[in-house]
Formats: structure tokens, C-alpha cells, sequence
């Protein structure tokens, strides 16, 4: 392992979890961290176990009384009122037990990954429990109470001074950390997402680029729906690379939903791993080309938590510590034995896809042609600009 990299993980944080049936199920961090450990891919002095953030932290975004409202609903004493109008108690959002203690715990596990890294103690940190990017100053959102990613790019700029590019795969618009920095230039936010015209949350059109000084610095592809490997990898590599040479961060954090997967039971992409293998490493790549390696990865979505998750998020482990040739082995047997009896699925056997899995895409040729003119759509100011600079006397 020639860059050190902190893998930030507790049990703990399987404490994150409204009910037995809710689409959200931290149980797939025990299911990744297990599928590394049976690989010996984690020697244990690298494993970082997240502090709670403090109240103080967490209202580097949100406000006193959304922080306030989600203690007393998690401990029982907030009416249904009041609950809704911080989106707290819908379907999406349920009220579960010591919410704020497991919420502070999600955002103190990608703090300590940011200190890991800015410390310099590591090169790179991966905190799958993060990723919950819906959260609003005074909102929940979309199965997220606080929005660990914002908080810690606010946490950056504060102690660090830095400028931060943030990634965002998910196929779900990472509207509540494009929106907490939207006329900030200091950060820099590209979210390639399913286009929200069937998809929650509905935003992340190509024309929201920013307000004020951070005119510019948002940055949003929504693909279409059922793209396929070749047009997604190929919007992915140009953006994030046009992205990079535009702003030129002092760190990359990078959000790895994992539901653009077809299998994937909410949304209506159709990658396979070979994409989600490939998200990483380009992102490595480019965080040691211009920061130095500082590379900060969080988790996000991802609803098949025994097929897809475990694997798409393992492969970013795996390629932080350039151990990637396991790619080319079968599944350990150990991990499915221990865990295909309480799967509802056969487990997979192979970290790629079956190529009789995948799915057939009637409308390929229309769906890349348009995916191409959102990407041009998408990056047209940041090329206006470079072109601008390129003619300057």
C-alpha cells in the first residue's frame, strides 16, 4: 500500500436505522466490512473507530432549533406537528430512537476522516456511514437527518482554509450540500445524477451553476434515465476531469451512492460495477495529480445491500490502497457462507457483473446522444471560461 489510507468504521453506527422496513439499511457497512475483512484487505491499524460530533459542528450547517427538534423527537417529546415541519416522522424521514446521538455519530465519522487526512497522518480516509447529502439547515430529507458531507466541507474551509471539490455519484441530486454552498467560491460541487424528472429530489438541472460569488461552482449532469456503462463512464471521466483543471481543490471529497446499479431497487439507471469500480480510480488519480493525494470518500445511496453495495463500496477500499487485483478473484466463500442464509438473494459470486444479468437498453443511441448534449449543457460555462483565460493577451 503505497498511500496510507484510514478506514473509519464502528458497529455503532448501525444505530443509524428507522425500521425493519425502510429502504435505508446501515446493516451494508457490517456486510462491506465483513467481505474486506474476509479478503485481510483491513489491517486493524488502520481502522479508525467515528467520534460524536459536537452540537457546536453540526451547527456549522444546521440551525439550534432543527438540532434541538430532532433530540426531542428522538427521545419521544415532539408532537407530529412540529415533527413535519422539520421533515422529521414521513415515510421518508421516520422518528427512530436517539436520532441526534446516531446522526452526531454519522458526522463525526466523516469529520474524523477529514482529520485523518488534513493532519497528515493519511493520504486518503473512507467513511461509508457518511454520504446523507438531503439534509437541509433546517430540514430532513430523503432518509437524511444531518448532512455529514456539508458539514464537513464547512469544516474545511473553518480549520483548513481549503477549497474543496466535492463529487457527488448518486443518483439522487446532492441538493442539500449543492444549496448549503451555493454562492460560495471556495467550494465546488459536481453532481452527475438521474435527471429528477421521475426522481426524488427533482432538482440538479443543468442551469443551476450557482448565485452570487459562487456563480459558477455548481456544477450538475442529469443523465437520463437507463444509461448504460459506456455513456455514463464516458460523462463521468470528462466531467470530473474539466472539473478538477477548472478549480483546482486543495482536497476532493467525493460521495459514492451506489444506487445508479440496475439493480438497484429506487432509481432507473442501469451501471454496473464496472462503472462503480471506475469511479474511484479516476478519483484517486486526480486527487494525488493536483492535492496531493488528499482524498476524503464517503458512502450515500445504495438499496441492494447484499448484491451491489458490499462490492461497489468494497472496490473503493480497494483501489484508496491499490489492492485492486482482487478484482480479478471470485467473491471470498467465506463472506457468502456466513451471510447467504440470511440474504433474500443468491450472494454474488464475482466482483463484475454477469453480462446475462444486464439489462437490454432499447433506446441506447437516443440516451447517449442526449446524455452528450446535458454534459455540454453542464460544462459549457467552465469551457467559456478556460476559453476566456486561453485569449487573454
Amino acid at each position: 500500500m503505497t498511500a496510507k489510507s484510514a478506514f473509519i468504521y464502528s458497529p455503532k453506527q448501525l444505530g443509524y436505522r428507522f425500521h425493519d422496513n425502510h429502504p435505508f439499511n446501515h446493516m451494508r457497512l457490517q456486510l462491506t466490512y465483513d467481505l474486506l475483512e474476509e479478503l485481510q484487505a483491513i489491517p486493524q491499524s488502520l481502522i479508525i473507530a467515528p467520534r460524536m460530533a459536537s452540537d457546536e459542528e453540526i451547527a456549522y450547517i444546521h440551525y439550534p432549533d432543527y438540532m434541538e427538534a430532532v433530540k426531542q423527537a428522538g427521545a419521544g417529546n415532539l408532537d407530529e406537528e412540529s415533527a413535519y415541519s422539520f421533515g422529521l416522522g414521513t415515510e421518508d424521514t421516520p422518528i427512530f430512537n436517539q436520532m441526534h446521538e446516531a446522526s452526531a455519530l454519522i458526522v463525526g465519522g466523516t469529520l474524523t476522516a477529514v482529520e485523518a487526512v488534513m493532519s497528515g497522518q493519511y493520504q486518503h480516509a473512507l467513511h461509508l456511514g457518511g454520504g446523507l447529502h438531503h439534509g437541509f439547515r433546517g430540514k430532513a430529507s430523503g432518509f437524511c437527518i444531518y448532512n455529514d458531507s456539508a458539514i464537513a466541507i464547512e469544516y474545511l474551509k473553518r480549520n483548513y482554509q481549503a477549497r474543496v471539490l466535492y463529487i457527488d455519484t448518486d443518483a439522487h441530486h446532492g441538493d442539500g450540500v449543492q444549496f448549503a454552498f451555493y454562492d460560495d467560491p471556495s467550494v465546488l460541487t459536481l453532481s452527475i445524477h438521474e435527471t429528477g424528472r421521475y426522481l426524488f429530489p427533482g432538482t440538479g438541472q443543468t442551469n443551476e451553476i450557482g448565485s452570487g460569488q459562487g456563480y459558477g461552482y455548481s456544477i450538475n449532469v442529469p443523465i437520463d434515465a437507463f444509461t448504460e456503462d459506456e455513456s455514463f463512464i464516458d460523462v463521468y471521466e470528462t466531467a470530473i476531469k474539466e472539473a478538477v483543471e477548472f478549480f483546482k481543490p486543495d482536497v476532493i471529497l467525493t460521495q459514492n451512492g451506489a444506487d445508479a446499479h440496475f439493480q438497484d431497487p429506487l432509481t432507473h439507471l442501469s451501471v454496473s460495477l464496472k462503472s462503480l469500480h471506475l469511479i474511484p480510480k479516476i478519483a484517486h488519480q486526480l486527487a494525488h495529480e493536483y492535492c496531493g493525494g488528499k482524498w476524503v470518500a464517503v458512502g450515500g445511496g445504495g438499496y441492494d445491500i447484499w448484491d451491489v453495495v458490499p462490492r461497489a463500496w468494497g472496490s473503493i477500499w480497494l483501489e484508496m490502497t491499490e489492492q485492486t487485483h482482487v478484482f480479478n478473484d471470485e467473491i471470498p466463500k467465506g463472506w457468502i457462507d456466513k451471510w447467504q442464509e440470511k440474504a433474500p438473494c443468491a450472494l454474488p459470486q464475482s466482483w463484475l457483473d454477469s453480462p446475462k444479468k444486464m439489462p437490454t437498453i432499447p433506446r441506447r443511441p437516443e440516451i447517449t446522444e442526449k446524455n452528450q448534449k446535458t454534459l455540454e449543457q453542464a460544462l459549457y460555462h467552465i469551457r467559456r471560461e478556460k476559453n476566456t483565460h486561453k485569449n487573454r493577451p
